[in-house]
């Protein structure tokens, strides 16, 4: 396989999962060095014979790919794998861990799995769905509290709809996505940003769609979160 695949969310984990996902480079060609832009997601990944877990990003994290080089993952809704792995956000935040370190016995079966021939990608929906009967699923209220916020609700609003405290919302922010609703927010909004600067939507356009109060305000966050230009990624 040559390059990134998106494949749909395994019907029986639409609640915890966004979609599958391949990246591989070619046998003969050169590495390929890029970034992994902040979503507000986390991921559970087949790499070199392994189960990595993917933090939640707050800037550009820098990925490198060697020739021949195939990974696997599956990308988790805001706030559902802390729910499944037991662990809180916060304590993965902007790091790639091993499952191993995680869930030592989980993380062995998926292995033998793969090495007794199951694809990699079902291999990690089965590890999903086991982590789901063992921990539970996630809270429908915290994917509640996240739409909340990325549809620019205020802290305090967003609060008061959830019936929580202001104390609670940040507690169970940091806990299912691994910074504060305010962090969240410029996650959200940053995705949706580079979702239509990659479709070719002109900056100022996007700046007002996104929520930003102009491009001005656009460039700084994307140079923030990415550590890039504007420019950079657009088509």
């Amino acid at each position: 396989m040559t390059g990134y695949r998106e494949l749909p969310a395994p019907p029986s984990l639409r609640s915890e999962v966004e979609c599958g996902w391949r990246a591989g480079v070619p046998a003969d060609a050169t590495p390929v060095d890029g970034n992994v832009l902040p979503d507000g997601c986390m991921d559970l990944m087949w790499i070199d014979g392994h189960v990595v877990v993917a933090g939640p990003d707050t800037t550009a994290h820098p990925v490198h790919r060697s020739p021949g080089s195939l990974t696997h993952g599956l990308r988790l809704h805001p706030g559902a794998a802390p729910a499944l792995l037991g662990v809180p956000a916060t304590e993965l935040r902007n790091l790639r861990v091993p499952l191993t370190e995680l869930a030592p016995t989980a993380a062995r079966r998926t292995a033998a799995a793969v090495d007794d021939g199951r694809d990699p990608l079902a291999a990690l929906a089965d590890l999903a769905r086991r982590l789901r009967a063992e921990h539970g699923a996630p809270d429908p209220a915290v994917r509640a509290a996240a739409r909340h916020i990325a549809a620019g609700r205020s802290v305090a609003d967003t609060a008061d709809t959830m019936g929580w405290t202001l104390r609670t919302l940040y507690r169970r922010a940091a806990a299912a996505f691994g910074y504060g609703p305010a962090t969240l927010r410029r996650v959200l909004r940053f995705r949706v940003a580079v979702a239509l600067l990659a479709a070719g939507r002109a900056p100022a356009d996007v700046a007002a769609h996104a929520g930003y109060a102009d491009q001005p305000h656009l460039s700084r966050e994307v140079r923030d979160l990415a550590g890039v230009t504007v420019g950079t990624l657009r088509p």
